[in-house]
């Protein structure tokens, strides 16, 4: 697939870039029902379609050239769609060169360490494609709305306004994120913003199908009360940590389809840019592969 056949993923994703420096204040300026202008199932199906096939051609070529990674960050209030979207969105990935994450609750041994250890632990290697199903960012998220979580991370005390902790947390994940960029992972941030109302839908039909059952946990009804927190929350984390090096990408969540085919896009446009390549092999490399062309040849 050539670049000139890709101009389709610029065109989605640049409309949900957060521009660096812009201040973000949800749900203005995003609407979670958005739908693309798409209003035909066979173009929709044709547009993931079109991801996928994109996807699966440059992580070939990423994993031969062997010199980048790419690091999908994927974060969303609960019943978002991040798991449909990994596994719609990379279905036509080699599993072998995919390291997918989800992070739990932190263990001991992850709050005896700073808070981003366990994350930078598990970024993929080079030539490979990580997938972080919530990531660092839960650090300014959930660890923000429930303040008695910051306590069990025993962070020594510098001075200051409480609140300013927020802000150092921000300059650090910039800072590291900077840091992998600069030794080849690239950054794929995807905010799924879903709305209020989709979410008790979504709900409900988890607790109506007995095949959604376990995906349900009463714990998640509890944390709607937080909602108007959380989405401060989440402004704060866009606002302050879309970068040139690694900006934010908000996708509308309202609509599934419309979810996959823009994180399709974005991923998609993000390894275009890169633009990975076969290597080219060398003289004596040549060689050895007329020598071996000759062998199987003379064994017909």
């Amino acid at each position: 697939m050539s670049q000139t056949g890709t101009g389709w993923a610029t065109r989605i994703a640049e409309p949900l870039r957060v521009r660096p420096g812009s201040k973000v204040s949800l749900p203005d300026g995003f609407d979670p029902g958005e739908r693309l202008g798409v209003r035909k199932q066979q173009d929709r199906t044709a547009l993931l379609r079109r991801g996928v096939d994109l996807l699966a051609e440059y992580q070939d070529r990423l994993a031969a050239q062997d010199t980048h990674a790419i690091l999908v960050v994927l974060q969303g209030m609960d019943a978002a769609g991040k798991d449909s979207t990994i596994k719609h969105v990379m279905s036509g990935l080699n599993p072998q060169g995919v390291l997918v994450v989800s992070f739990k609750t932190p263990s001991d041994e992850d709050l005896s360490h700073d808070f981003l250890w366990r994350y930078a632990r598990r970024l993929p290697a080079r030539g490979q494609m990580g997938i972080f199903n919530r990531s660092h960012y839960e650090e300014v998220l959930i660890v923000r709305v429930h303040r008695e979580l910051l306590r069990r991370e025993r962070i020594p005390s510098v001075g200051g306004r409480q609140d300013s902790i927020w802000q150092r947390r921000y300059q650090e994940i910039n800072d590291w994120e900077r840091y992998l960029t600069d030794n080849g992972i690239r950054l794929v941030k995807l905010f799924l913003n879903i709305s209020r109302e989709e979410q008790r839908i979504r709900f409900l039909r988890r607790i109506d199908n007995p095949e959604k059952n376990w995906k349900f946990a009463a714990a998640d009804i509890g944390e709607r009360q937080y909602w108007d927190q959380y989405q401060r929350a989440y402004s704060e984390m866009l606002t302050h940590t879309s970068t040139s090096w690694a900006p934010w990408f908000v996708l509308p969540a309202d609509h599934k389809w419309v979810t996959r085919i823009c994180a399709a896009a974005v991923i998609g446009r993000a390894l275009v840019e890169l633009d990975p390549q076969y290597p080219v092999p060398g003289e004596s490399a040549r060689q050895e592969l007329r020598r071996a062309r000759k062998e199987l040849e003379a064994e017909a």
